[in-house]
């Protein structure tokens, strides 16, 4: 642990917040752990209208997390993945091989069919381990 670092160091995003106390990630040491990743459009604080938009900025929303915690797409060693509904995962497929391109140099995954709350399609959580 850099002992420049407090213990823990919590994360919110400009334009983002959750409705309930919460982070929306938490830095222990040189692991990060993310809170829901929604598709929200930081421009205008509202959740994106349509899948493909909701995924596009949950993946953008994710970066820009992993990148005010001092990392990047490359530290990511899990993603789960929260789908309204088994048909979603081919848009989060499309969003998912422009993150992460290279077969050899991917995080784990796992999608789960879940009911998600305010009209969310798709939810990312994520797991880091930070340089």
């Amino acid at each position: 642990m850099n002992p420049d670092r407090p213990h823990r160091e919590s994360f919110d995003l400009e334009g983002i917040s959750h409705t309930v106390p919460i982070p929306f990630g938490t830095r222990v040491g040189d692991m990060l752990f993310s809170s829901g990743i929604m598709g929200v459009d930081q421009s205008t604080g509202s959740l994106a209208e349509g899948l493909s938009a909701q995924v596009r900025f949950a993946f953008a929303n994710m970066e820009r997390l992993l990148k005010k915690a001092g990392g990047d797409l490359g530290d990511v060693g899990h993603v789960r993945v929260l789908v309204s509904e088994e048909g979603n995962r081919a848009a989060v497929n499309e969003e998912w091989l422009r993150a992460f391109p290279d077969a050899h140099d991917r995080p784990a995954r796992h999608t789960v069919v879940s009911a998600l709350r305010g009209g969310m399609l798709v939810q990312l959580e994520i797991i880091a381990v930070l340089k």
